[in-house]
């Protein structure tokens, strides 16, 4: 895999990879086989904070581009879409999702003592 652009974001508390990968003699990778390499890439990123995204292999090649978020917290992976969560749920130890649905849990208890203000 190679790294095309890598940016850390300050802002969003979170680095931003783009990639390219040839798996040339292989078949695609995996979103999970992605999401290892991306780990490595980044030494003490915590693999429940990583989120792939846009990965596309063109037709005829064995080239394979996207991007990787890697975050530094749950608190951090709230700017990403439910559906993301979702479609990432398979790759977490769990526990980023826990921290993440208690959160909200909390957010709706608090919301709902204040009336909903």
């Amino acid at each position: 895999m190679d790294i095309v652009n890598r940016t850390e974001n300050k802002l969003l508390n979170r680095v931003e990879i783009d990639f390219k990968w040839s798996h040339k003699g292989s078949k695609t990778p995996s979103k999970k086989e992605i999401m290892d390499l991306v780990k490595t890439l980044e030494p003490g990123s915590n693999p429940d904070y990583i989120v792939v995204k846009n990965c596309k292999t063109r037709y005829g090649q064995a080239l394979t581009t996207g991007q990787a978020f890697i975050y530094e917290n749950a608190e951090a992976m709230k700017v990403e879409p439910e559906y993301i969560h979702e479609r990432h749920k398979g790759f977490r130890s769990g526990n980023a999702a826990e921290e993440t649905a208690e959160e909200a849990t909390e957010e709706v208890a608090e919301e709902t003592e204040d009336g909903g203000e």
